[in-house]
């Protein structure tokens, strides 16, 4: 994996934990954690599809 996924990894596991362990009363920053979580996993599988699509190819032909 490319240092883009994984720091989108890092960011889409962080703000995951944060909504889900967070109070449950303050419904705005939840809603925006979980949307930041959705952002970022958007990210991160976007990266993971780059990533694999343009591989170096170390012979021309």
């Amino acid at each position: 994996m490319s240092r883009m996924a994984w720091s989108f990894l890092a960011l889409t596991l962080m703000s995951g934990l944060l909504a889900f362990t967070g109070p449950v009363e303050s419904g705005l920053e939840v809603t925006l954690t979980k949307g930041a979580a959705c952002l970022f996993g958007t990210g991160f599988f976007f990266a993971l599809l780059v990533g694999r699509r343009f591989k170096f190819d170390p012979v021309l032909r």
